[in-house]
């Protein structure tokens, strides 16, 4: 099984960071190698998401569950798609700005972490070197696209 974990600090507010993560809709816009996104089934606090890739001429597409968390967390777990196990979450730890009083976080630490594995000997060969590769540049995608939306800070 593979294993992502990533971490970093931006000027950006909790809220900020989880309207992108759970905006699936928008993925198409800034994730280069997604191809299509769409919302399968918003209820409450969860969703099933379906995306589908297209980089370096290999396609295919995986569905997720999505747990919500308001301004805090968004949880992953696999449905359906090529992999045999697909976990991940997103947590949002808002950060105050040094000496302030103000309990608005205007900052946040970020941590991604995503496992996976590939169902079988043939698609872990083709698509593994796709995936890891867009697993690896996850996070920074959501950072240039903080940037994009809400401005540099």
């Amino acid at each position: 099984m593979k294993h992502v974990r990533k971490s970093v600090l931006l000027w950006y507010s909790p809220r900020e960071m989880y309207d992108l993560v759970v905006g699936v809709e928008r993925y198409p816009e800034f994730l280069p190698w997604c191809e299509r996104a769409e919302v399968l089934e918003q209820q409450g606090d969860a969703m099933t998401a379906r995306l589908s890739l297209s980089y370096a001429g290999v396609r295919h597409a995986f569905t997720t569950r999505n747990t919500h968390e308001t301004d805090r967390s968004v949880g992953m777990t696999l449905v359906d798609g090529p992999f045999s196990s697909l976990d991940g979450v997103w947590h949002f730890h808002p950060l105050q700005k040094p000496g302030s009083d103000s309990p608005e976080a205007v900052a946040c630490k970020i941590e991604f972490e995503l496992r996976y594995a590939f169902s079988s000997a043939a698609l872990e060969a083709v698509v593994s070197p796709v995936f890891d590769r867009i697993a690896n540049t996850f996070v920074d995608r959501f950072v240039q696209r903080a940037e994009s939306v809400y401005g540099p800070r």
